[in-house]
């Protein structure tokens, strides 16, 4: 039996990249999984064949948590199916690669639709949970970014969103105390296909310059990420309101 076995865990936007790297890492643990997508059905399903596969028991459920409808649906198959929640793991994100200096080419609809999934269902996808959560002294992990941190990412609106999962995994963190843990990870470069659709030919050159700016000479991968979720997770009961980075050291620039 594993470490948890019994536990079930919420990922949202899970059928692919670090969402479904961390649906793999708990399910090896025996942790029942419920994977979220939005609009990647199949792959939802691959990602719960692999749970089942490891050993844990997976659903599979279509949300989009820019809608509180769809939250609250959401967190109640999760308890249907399993009977409550331990763990959430706000995943799910989306952004539109936009050069920072291309101001005019930034629309309002970009600056809502990235709000209403990254922050906006942040948001809405806790409060869903926040009974459930409690009644186990379960925990949020918030998928942040360091976009968020340095102001550099796919485009203005996406790193303005990812400070603001930053700053309200801190508010989070006070107005769910002491039953409810929340902390964050901010992923640097992470490689696979988000990165590979978004800068297009330019994923080569951009991978190799950040891997050349981190220390450890490397970007993450999406099991990285997930090992990062995955020791807040299971780390110290006294670690809340906190963002772990994750990126081989690139913010702190090159060895000298």
């Amino acid at each position: 039996m594993g470490k948890w076995s019994e536990k079930t865990v919420v990922i949202t936007g899970s059928g692919t990249g670090v969402g479904y790297a961390t649906a793999r890492l708990l399910a090896q643990e025996g942790a029942n999984i419920v994977i979220n997508y939005s609009r990647s059905a199949t792959e939802a399903q691959q990602a719960a064949d692999q749970v089942a596969s490891l050993g844990g028991r997976a659903i599979v459920v279509q949300a989009n948590v820019a809608s509180d409808d769809d939250c609250k649906r959401l967190m109640e198959s999760a308890v249907d199916a399993f009977g409550g929640i331990d763990l959430l793991v706000n995943n799910a994100a989306v952004t539109r690669f936009i050069p920072h200096d291309q101001l005019d080419q930034v629309l309002i609809e970009d600056w809502q639709r990235i709000f209403e999934v990254n922050v906006l269902g942040v948001f809405q996808c806790v409060r869903a949970a926040r009974e459930r959560l409690a009644e186990r002294n379960g925990q949020v992990v918030n998928v942040a970014s360091t976009a968020g941190l340095t102001g550099q990412g796919s485009s203005i609106p996406y790193c303005a969103s990812k400070a603001a999962v930053i700053n309200m995994t801190q508010s989070l963190a006070r107005a769910l105390a002491p039953t409810i843990r929340v902390n964050a990870v901010a992923p640097g470069f992470i490689t696979g296909r988000w990165l590979e659709n978004g800068l297009g030919h330019a994923y080569e050159s951009v991978k190799k310059g950040w891997e050349g700016r981190a220390p450890l000479g490397k970007v993450c991968d999406p099991d990285d990420v997930a090992r990062a979720i995955v020791s807040l997770a299971e780390g110290s009961p006294m670690v809340t309101g906190q963002t772990i980075t994750c990126d081989g050291g690139m913010m702190l620039g090159p060895l000298r």
